[in-house]
Formats: structure tokens, sequence, C-alpha cells
């Protein structure tokens, strides 16, 4: 039986307290503000929600016109059943929301430490704040957020085990590279960025609107956290394709998200700026960096529309982490991607979840892929703690 070390899970989540903005905002914005209420109501659609007294209970977030159930699928663990269903923090697993649960948890699922991604609200990468209209209590929101993260979700006990990770206002680049050194003195050397941010109606990867956001985070040794899903948009094939083709293609996203941050040239701008995707898989990286080398090398005068002095695979190395729960064929392929850049994800609470089995589940594609201690080691700590400096935080190598 392979022996396993303690996990670093790279992509788990938090659900955001009952209290988190209301403890925090201003007094005048505390009937806007994000806040918790009890209802009884049906959902609408998958994530909307109407009051009806003859439903079901629920605690429903409220924040100007954004009306957002807790949802099941949000806090999955523990339930028998997971499904579109919205649920109060009764209903849910404490350690969903809770620190003192959330390690034990941990430990009770051979973790060491875990970098927690925004969850109902917020939603991965704070696009709940960039929709809003005041963007001054929105930027609060954001603020308020980050100092909870760092402050409190990560603090005490958690220090070395939950890792921080915080938001920036995708709205406007300058505040976004702000709110990076911000965080980054207080101790936060992680950020959530969305994947695509032109699905969501801002400029492109490709614009160089993002470059003092990109500069900042490299200054900090901030590390571009890429969830998929913080696109606000999945992949699909037709509208009537059922969801299973959807879900079958999130590694899309991270895909094209790579190829943007290479073919833009903005690895190439900052050299040591680092991005590691979350729940993308790797399986598909050998083919797509073989690719982009061939068209790299065929080009003439600019002619694919690309002038980077180096092949694509030259800014990868090092720099572009995956990371992964039961990816067979990418660990199949490790030696072609860089057993280096491989990162693990347990995903607590989410409904694609190993806990409480990790541990089994580790040793078991760790074994089908014949990984030797040192990989093994790389995989399930060693990669997460050199992509994201984790030795700051009292973790060993």
């Amino acid at each position: 039986m392979t022996t396993i070390p303690r996990i670093i899970s790279v992509d788990d989540h938090v659900v955001e307290p009952p209290d988190l903005w209301t403890s925090r905002l201003p007094g005048r914005f505390l009937d806007r503000g994000p806040r918790i209420v009890r209802q009884k109501g049906r959902l609408s659609m998958p994530g909307g929600w109407r009051e009806d007294p003859d439903g079901d209970w629920a605690d429903v977030w409220l924040y100007d016109d954004l009306v957002t159930p807790l949802m099941k699928l949000s806090a999955a663990v523990g339930f028998d059943e997971v499904g579109f269903g919205a649920v109060t923090f009764d209903d849910i697993r404490p350690g969903c929301w809770k620190q003192a649960d959330r390690l034990a948890d941990m430990d009770a699922n051979h973790m060491e430490a875990s970098l927690c991604f925004p969850n109902t609200l917020p939603r991965f990468c704070g696009q709940a704040f960039m929709e809003r209209d005041d963007k001054e209590l929105a930027l609060l929101c954001v603020r308020a957020y980050n100092d909870w993260m760092i402050d409190e979700w990560c603090a005490g006990p958690a220090r070395g085990r939950l890792i921080p990770l915080s938001m920036v206002p995708l709205w406007d680049a300058e505040l976004a590279a702000e709110e990076v050194r911000r965080c980054a003195a207080k101790g936060s050397h992680a950020v959530t960025f969305s994947e695509n941010p032109h699905p969501l109606g801002l400029p492109s990867i490709h614009s160089g609107v993002w470059d003092p956001f990109f500069a900042a985070c490299e200054e900090t040794g901030t590390v571009v956290c890429l969830h998929i899903g913080s696109s606000s948009s999945m992949p699909g094939t037709s509208p009537d394709a059922p969801f299973i083709i959807s879900s079958t293609l999130t590694f899309q996203n991270a895909m094209g998200s790579m190829l943007d941050f290479v073919f833009s040239g903005t690895l190439a701008r900052f050299p040591n700026l680092t991005l590691a995707y979350s729940e993308g898989q790797v399986g598909w990286m050998p083919y797509v960096m073989e690719r982009a080398d061939k068209l790299w090398h065929e080009r003439s005068d600019n002619s694919f529309g690309t002038d980077l002095p180096e092949p694509p695979t030259s800014y990868i190395r090092g720099r572009v982490y995956g990371c992964i729960f039961d990816d067979e064929t990418g660990l199949a392929n490790r030696d072609v991607i860089g057993m280096d850049q491989i990162c693990f994800e347990t995903d607590y609470p989410h409904a694609d979840s190993t806990y409480p089995d990790s541990a089994d589940v580790a040793a078991r594609i760790c074994d089908k892929a014949g990984l030797d201690d040192t990989e093994i080691y790389k995989l399930l700590r060693g990669n997460a703690i050199r992509a994201f400096g984790l030795e700051r935080y009292g973790i060993a190598a």
C-alpha cells in the first residue's frame, strides 16, 4: 500500500458565515449589504428563489437586488443525496463554515492544509460584487471578505492549515492591484481571479488592461488562482445538450485560459507571475502544449497573431500549475506535463469532494499510475508548498 503524506489541497471552498458582512460593513450599509434571512420559499430556477409560505425553509442571502439561497450543492458533504435544493445553516455540516469544525474535518481527511475559494454569495472570484451598481459598497464588501479570510478564517489555530485566498474588485485593474498589495501586507499571497474576464463583460487578458494587477501579483509573490466557472460561463455544444456534456468539457475553460495567458504575452511580460488552475484537471495539457509549440515554430511575420520570442511551453514550465482529484490520463502523461506542476485537491464541501476518503482515493490513483514516493510527495503536498510559498506559514517541506 502506498504511503500517503498529509495532503495539501489547493482547491476547497468555504461557505461564508451569516455575519461576515453585517459585522464589518459601516452601519449605513447594513440594510443593503449581504445579510442572511430565513424564509420559506421555493427555487424558481437553479439558484433563483421566491418566497412561498407553503415552501421549504432556507437561509437566503440578500444584497441590494441580489437574492441567493444557500444551496445544498455548495455544501454537499454529509448529505445522503445531493441535488439542487435550498438549505439552512442548521442543515449543513458545521465544517463548511466554522473554523474549528473545518480543522477537525481536515484531520479526519488526512489533510494538513487547505486553500479555500469563495462559495455561495460572492461566487468563485467575487463576480457578485462586480455585478452590483453601487461600487462603493461593492469595494467595502470585497475588503470585508478579505479581512475576514485573513484575520479570522486563516488565523489563530488555523495558521499554517487554512491558507489565505483573497479576492479583488474586478471592475477596476488599479483597485485590484491596490487590494493585492493591501492583502499581501496582511499575509495573503494568493488571489482568486476570473479564468476569462471577457464573458463577464470585462477587458480580455489580451487587452493589456490587467497589467497593473499582474504587476502587483508579481511584485508581492501572489499566485493568481483560476477556478473553473469563475468566468460565469461553462462550455457546451447546444442548448438542448444534457448537463453531463458541459460537465465533461469543463477542462476547456482552463485550456483556453492558459492559452490566453501565454499568447497574450502576459507570462512573457511578467516572468515571475505564477498561475494555479483549480478543478480543470491536467490530462489536456500535453497535446495543447505540443500543438502550441508546433504552431509557434510554423508562424512567419506574425501571421498567426503572435510575436512571442520563445516557444509557448517555455512560459508554462514551473509557472502554470494544474490540480487533479481523479485524472488518470494526466498522471499517465506526467513526464510531458511536468510532475512538478501537478497538485491535488479535495474540493470540500462540494459534491465532487473526496472527503472523508481523500487518503484512500490518493493511494488508489497513485498506485494505478505507478508513482514513486518522490512523485507522490510532489503531487500531494510538495508542489503546493513550492507554488504557494507555504513555508511562510510554517508548513514544513
